[in-house]
Parts: C-alpha cells; structure tokens; sequence
C-alpha cells in the first residue's frame, strides 16, 4: 500500500464499491432509462450504481485522509460454501426437487462455519424445508417440483 494511503482497509474498500459500481454501470447501459416520469427497465440499476459510485469515491477519501486499520485478512470459507449451495441448488432444483434441493443447499451453506453444530443444523435444515415445502407451492400456489423426477414418474 503506497503511504498516502493511511487507512487501507477504507481505502480497498471504497475501491472495490466503485468498481461494482461500474460494472453495474455497463452491465445496465444497454436497458432502457426514463423517459418522462415513467421508470425505464434501467433507471433504478443506473441510479444505485450512481449512488454506489458516489459512496465508494467518499469511502476511498476517508482512507486517504484518516488514519485507520490495516487490511483485515480475508476468510474464503464462508463465501465460498454460500456459492457452491446456490449453484447447487441451481443445478438440482429441476432434477431432483425442492425438497432435496433445499435441504443440501442448506448443509452445503453451513460448511461455511467451523462452528457449525450438524445436529442443529440438520433440525432447522429439516424445518426450513418443510416450511418452503409448505408454502411454495400451497401458500403462494407456485408451480414447484416437490419430490425427484424418478419419484413422480
């Protein structure tokens, strides 16, 4: 870090705000904007990622400008188990049903945590799912797959 930084963690985190900021920026450039007083497909992205930009900009002059704390060390764990129980439950909730699906995302996700107590754990991952079970399909009477394909056919 150059000196002139004298509060890094600020500092990388403003910059890391900005650059989603502009990625949401581009991400969001070919939808349609205002036109008049009615909203457009990509008035509310451009306008957060405006209001983000300007917000990591202000957060990366704090860390030039005051002194702070040092870059905090990075754990990869718990991000990394959150994504691998979205993609898992993204590629199996068509297969093999909401039930399952739900139920592994749920354990894969709690393998972020090396305070995870698995018998807790799989009695709330058990109650979640029968509550989605539950309301899903019943309560808000949405078209979902309960059980695996091979189960139904």
């Amino acid at each position: 870090m150059p000196k002139w930084v004298r509060n890094p963690q600020d500092f990388v985190g403003g910059i890391a705000m900005m650059a989603i900021a502009v990625f949401a920026l581009w991400a969001s450039s070919d939808l349609q904007g205002m036109r008049g007083f009615s909203f457009g497909a990509g008035t509310a992205p451009r306008m957060f990622a405006t209001l983000l930009l300007g917000l990591g900009a202000a957060i990366t002059v704090v860390g030039v400008l005051t002194e702070g704390q040092h870059l905090a060390k990075y754990h990869w764990r718990g991000p990394l188990f959150v994504t691998l129980s979205i993609v898992s439950f993204a590629l199996t909730i068509r297969s093999m049903g909401m039930i399952f699906s739900a139920l592994t995302s749920f354990l894969i996700a709690a393998c972020g945590s090396p305070e995870t107590r698995w018998v807790e754990t799989f009695i709330v991952g058990v109650c979640l799912t029968a509550f989605c079970a539950l309301l899903f399909p019943y309560a808000l009477g949405l078209p979902l797959q309960l059980l695996p394909t091979f189960m139904i056919r």
